[in-house]
């Protein structure tokens, strides 16, 4: 399920009784409520988005891109981010809608990356551009001319040509959290898309390496050029990434793929867990990777595991680790730089391999921040001679920027220290500051289990006044909660306290602390929360007569299983919730995910899907409740909405359903996700009103 929370949404009226619209403006709220909705929403959308960096091999330049209200930049600017280079589009007369990560040639010379630049024709339709970075006044050029989805853009070791993911013929984004099309036809049949992994060389024509019979979600090139580690399944792609097997192939036409790692039948602590992030040694003997239990592709976090790329039992080298690592690359043939969730903060560090041995961790930096690159979360840049890195930063405090730091090398140029901390080189969002309150991170012990989560206090908090509080639970259930700009600064900045913890099923306390919500979604999960509630209220004034809940995804489910076990939240908004996991196994387009979290399908096990349904708890809900679903969403369908408010109407508790037009499980139309925002903030004032009490 979606890891990512949007904030959820909300609106004054208390029941009404038919479906809300989307095209319906949020009911006016208090003038002083109205106000700060709008400074607050003018703030973040003054906010510069970077898209993605990249370190050159030699660790001398810099190549980011960032959105403005002008569309999408790169720019390439020296390792202090000193003489700044726009980097300009031939054949574009206006900015470019979308420019993803840039990558580095092998040998420094040019940058590479994926857009969509001056293709008015097909506005979706991205081509590979490259340009020559050591220009006075670089400008990039075309070299494809593509027809499909296409993504994840590499260039190959040898600098000859790319990879990259393409569905050819189909622009339409594919994944499980985009907006489905309609699903009309031959179910199953219809309608599938093909993703797979192309090379495609100087003169720009793609050509298909893995068989459509395999739809690919990650790869990695050889050290060579000459096979790729890919994670892949059978189509339908949006459904069997959780059942994905690492395969090996050449890339020379007339190959064919072999299984290294098959989680399904392996032995050991990965047997029925995903593998993500497969990565090849420098000297091809070996493939590294992530394995663990994970909510959705891009939601990773586990154990690492080594296994001889020929194939091979596969070795878990961080077994009891008390973190989450989420992102690894080879630095030698013995030696990973590994980023980690851990305890709400991101740790980077080495680590050594000991043959089968469990490997041993140097942690160089630890930051609060949910870091990253731009390609996956946790992600950071890196030089090919491991001195410079770089990553997109933000944290509660202070808007995105790109940030850049030096590694110490040893005579193996493996890294050992930090010789020069992370300092901001871009300063594009300098002038703003936070509307919410401080953050401060907030520990405590649960039946054994250490847990972790932020705290917003309210913006302009005097301790002698009593405030509300909203818990605000993240998606997944794998996911974890770290320090980010925006987001639920919005109920701060309205004088809540906002709660946002990271219980068992949550990244960063080690694979126990999340595989501990296996069969008990909702219960266990559900005490931990309740316990930092218990804790904040020792250290704050909260004031527990007005608490709300809020969350999108398994935290919408949450904000509709909560109040079913618990009265002491007074309003909820759950966003592309679900209520019923019986009825939603047959409805969602990814029952897959389903089985390493319930342990059989709800035909052999009915129970445990039904001891987790709000739906069968309906009647203890007294919780006032805001329901807000895209229309097309494929991971929580619109008709779990539809059924839990339907049920808390016919129980005459206040409640309303917003479904968004043409919306998936993560919105993209900015429109709408101000008016989720702003319904969202309204509901919780009428339920829970604002500010302190005196």
């Amino acid at each position: 399920m979606k890891t990512h929370t949007l904030l959820s949404c909300l609106l004054a009226a208390a029941f009404v009784p038919a479906a809300a619209h989307a095209d319906q403006p949020a009911p006016k709220a208090s003038d002083a409520t109205s106000a700060k909705i709008s400074a607050i929403l003018k703030t973040l959308g003054k906010t510069t988005r970077f898209g993605g960096v990249a370190v050159s091999p030699n660790g001398k330049t810099l190549a980011w891109t960032f959105h403005d209200k002008d569309g999408e930049h790169l720019q390439l600017a020296d390792a202090r981010g000193r003489h700044v280079r726009n980097v300009g589009v031939t054949g574009a007369d206006k900015a470019c809608r979308d420019i993803a990560r840039p990558h580095w040639s092998p040998d420094g010379t040019h940058i590479a990356f994926l857009g969509n630049c001056g293709n008015d024709k097909h506005p979706s339709q991205a081509d590979i551009f490259v340009a020559d970075a050591a220009a006075s006044k670089p400008v990039a050029h075309a070299v494809t001319k593509l027809d499909g989805y296409a993504h994840n853009l590499t260039w190959a070791p040898n600098g000859k040509q790319f990879g990259l993911l393409y569905v050819a013929g189909d622009r339409h984004r594919v994944g499980a959290t985009a907006a489905t099309k309609a699903r009309v036809g031959v179910i199953g049949v219809s309608n599938i898309s093909h993703q797979q992994f192309n090379v495609v060389g100087m003169d720009g024509v793609p050509h298909a390496v893995t068989p459509k019979s395999l739809f690919v979600y990650e790869y990695s090139w050889s050290p060579k050029s000459d096979a790729v580690a890919f994670v892949a399944a059978p189509p339908p792609g949006e459904n069997n990434w959780w059942v994905a097997k690492l395969y090996a192939q050449d890339t020379a036409h007339g190959s064919a793929p072999r299984v290294v790692v098959d989680p399904g039948t392996v032995k050991g602590s990965l047997h029925g867990l995903q593998i993500a992030l497969p990565r090849w040694s420098p000297d091809a003997s070996r493939i590294a990777f992530i394995g663990g239990l994970m909510s959705d592709q891009g939601a990773t976090g586990g154990d690492i595991y080594v296994v001889p790329s020929h194939g091979g039992a596969p070795v878990d080298v961080t077994p009891g680790i008390h973190t989450s690592p989420s992102w690894l690359t080879w630095t030698g043939n013995d030696h990973l730089l590994v980023a980690a969730m851990a305890s709400g903060k991101t740790r980077i560090s080495s680590f050594t391999l000991d043959g089968d041995k469990p490997a041993h961790e140097q942690p160089l930096l630890t930051d609060p921040s949910g870091l990253g690159d731009g390609s996956v979360a946790s992600a950071v840049a890196v030089a090919a001679n491991h001195t410079r890195f770089a990553f997109i930063r933000s944290t509660f405090d202070h808007a995105p920027e790109i940030y850049s730091g030096r590694f110490a090398t040893d005579r193996d140029n493996q890294p050992t220290r930090i010789a020069q901390a992370p300092r901001a080189v871009t300063h594009k969002n300098n002038d703003l500051k936070p509307l919410w309150g401080k953050a401060v991170s907030v520990e405590w012990t649960n039946e054994g289990y250490h847990v972790q989560g932020w705290l917003l206090l309210p913006a302009n908090y005097d301790p002698h006044k009593t405030y509300p509080m909203i818990v605000n639970v993240h998606g997944g259930p794998v996911w974890n909660v770290r320090s980010g700009w925006g987001g639920n600064g919005l109920y701060s900045a309205l004088g809540y306290f906002v709660l946002m913890p990271n219980p068992r099923g949550s990244l960063g306390e080690g694979a126990a602390y999340t595989q501990a919500v296996r069969k008990d979604m909702g219960y266990g999960d559900l005490r931990d929360i309740l316990a930092g509630v218990d804790k904040v209220e020792k250290l704050y004034p909260v004031d527990d007569k007005r608490l709300g809940i809020s969350g999108w995804s398994y935290g919408g489910f949450m904000s509709m299983f909560a109040p079913t076990q618990t009265h002491r939240f007074r309003a909820a908004v759950a966003g592309a919730g679900l209520s019923n996991w019986q009825s939603y196994y047959g409805q969602n387009m990814i029952d897959q995910w389903m089985l390493p979290f319930f342990g059989k399908s709800v035909y052999d096990d009915p129970a445990v899907y039904a001891k987790s349904s709000a739906i069968n708890f309906i009647k203890q809900n007294k919780t006032p409740t805001l329901v807000v679903v895209g229309e097309r969403d494929a991971e929580c369908p619109a008709p779990q909405s539809f059924e839990f408010w339907h049920a808390l109407r016919a129980m005459g508790v206040p409640t309303q359903l917003v479904v968004y037009a043409g919306e998936g499980h993560g919105f993209h139309k900015m429109k709408d996700r101000i008016d989720v925002m702003k319904r969202s903030a309204h509901w919780f004032a009428k339920y829970l009103g604002t500010g302190a009490d005196h």
